[in-house]
């Protein structure tokens, strides 16, 4: 349910191919969460680097949520940018096995959509690695 690769790159660099890269994709970046900063504001001092954005495309947005709203629990998708023990990591949940949660494993419908999303993120991830 969870795919995490390695990087050689700089998180903040990582940070924006993949941005770009979402973009080519004809996803929106709809918001990015940089939660060391918001931990520090908080008082507390995290010692990794950890950016999460939250991405999505309409079309397949309204088709799943068309099936079942309750699909809105998991979205917008997710992809984490951060560091661990010193290396750089991104990541995400599987659309195609996060679906399975809401009981819709027999509806081709939402399946065909969050295998389509999951092929585009982890495309998406791949071209940002480079």
């Amino acid at each position: 349910m969870i795919h995490i690769q390695n990087s050689d790159k700089d998180i903040h660099l990582l940070v924006q191919d993949l941005t770009a890269a979402v973009e080519r994709h004809k996803f929106g970046v709809l918001h990015i969460h940089d939660l060391q900063t918001t931990m520090r504001n908080k008082g507390i001092d995290f010692p990794e680097t950890c950016t999460i954005l939250e991405i999505c495309n309409p079309r397949f947005a309204d088709a799943v949520l068309g099936q079942d709203m309750r699909i809105s629990l998991a979205l917008p998708c997710r992809i984490t940018v951060f560091t661990e023990n010193g290396r750089t990591k991104v990541g995400t949940l599987l659309p195609s096995e996060l679906i399975g949660v809401f009981g819709n494993e027999d509806d081709e419908v939402l399946k065909e959509a969050a295998r389509h999303v999951e092929d585009e993120i982890l495309a998406m991830i791949q071209e940002a690695i480079g």
